[in-house]
């Protein structure tokens, strides 16, 4: 996966925020995946994954539909960008201890 930046949480978060609560962190790991695959596909054959992108997170958020930006005082937006924080930190702990 390409570096994350503060926009690739902010557009994870925002495509969380569209879907159950309890549907949510499956669709973040899946979207860190996705990053992670279009990255490896980029490196291995120098275009874009066909599905997939670049290889950046807010490539894999902007395939599906995203809520409006809200400030940090909403909630749910606050869970869903600290979701997107604790898989991406479960995502390098693990990718390190394979």
């Amino acid at each position: 996966m390409r570096p994350v930046l503060h926009g690739d949480v902010s557009a994870a978060a925002r495509a969380l925020l569209n879907v159950p609560s309890a549907e949510r962190e499956h669709l973040c790991a899946r979207m860190i995946n996705e990053a992670e695959l279009a990255d490896t596909f980029v490196g291995q054959f120098g275009q874009l994954h066909p599905l997939f992108g670049n290889g950046s997170l807010m490539t894999a958020a902007r395939t599906r539909p995203l809520a409006d930006e809200p400030s940090f005082d909403d909630m749910q937006y606050c869970q869903c960008f600290e979701m997107v924080l604790r898989c991406l930190v479960h995502f390098h702990v693990t990718r390190k201890h394979s």
